[in-house]
């Protein structure tokens, strides 16, 4: 009877501490979900400002007004 006993208590412990895990990590998920939708959106913001940069860098006038710049330098030097 005593064996019983444990048994059932152990059996009751064992599903408590599933639950209990089975919540946490219901609500990690949910934590890394947002984390991971923050993230996503960052990169995506990030994305379209390398692309206006590179766009910037690679336009003809852009290499032009730095070369006039290099030449004021070197006049006023």
């Amino acid at each position: 009877m005593n064996t019983t006993a444990v048994v059932i208590v152990a059996i009751c412990a064992w599903a408590l501490v599933s639950v209990v895990n089975a919540a946490k990590d219901k609500s990690k998920s949910k934590k890394n979900s947002k984390v991971d939708e923050a993230m996503q959106a960052e990169m995506a913001a990030l994305r379209e400002r390398i692309e206006v940069l590179e766009k910037i860098v690679t336009d003809e006038n852009y290499d032009l007004k730095r070369q006039f710049k290099d030449l004021e330098k070197d006049r006023v030097a």
